[in-house]
Order: structure tokens, then C-alpha cells, then sequence
């Protein structure tokens, strides 16, 4: 089961084992038992390709709307 951040607005950061379905869901703080938000950050971009220009539109996402960039080959 991966692993994801979240913020709690007392406590601060920690982590919580979840399923992948339930990672966008408020975890509880471990400390304080409050709800907390999930902390997301940007990908680098690799290979020089913006978001624009990859190509990649909403038909290409893969479950869970991932999405890959600069023809990766692993979905097709």
C-alpha cells in the first residue's frame, strides 16, 4: 500500500499508508485525530515537453487519471 503526505494545520506533516482510491480523501492526524488535507506537489517535466505540447489529452489518461508524457510506452 503507497505511502502519501498530508498537512495536518496543528500538528504538520506526516504520512499515511492508503489505498490508492482513498488518497485524495482527509486522513485523520495521527496526533490530534483532526482531518487533514493531502499535500500535493508538480512533477518535473522531463525531456523538454510542456503539458501543451505532449500531446497527451484526456483520452490518454490511465486509471486514476495518471497520465504519461513524452511517449512512454508502459500504458499502450
Amino acid at each position: 500500500m503507497p505511502f502519501y503526505d498530508y498537512e495536518c494545520a496543528t500538528c504538520g506533516a506526516f504520512e499515511a499508508a492508503r489505498r490508492i482510491a482513498e488518497r485524495d480523501e482527509p486522513a485523520a492526524c495521527p496526533q490530534c485525530s483532526a482531518t487533514a488535507a493531502r499535500v500535493t506537489i508538480g512533477a518535473p517535466s522531463v525531456g523538454g515537453a510542456s503539458a501543451s505540447t505532449s500531446g497527451a489529452g484526456a483520452e490518454d489518461a490511465g486509471s486514476y487519471g495518471m497520465q504519461h508524457r513524452g511517449g512512454c510506452l508502459c500504458c499502450r
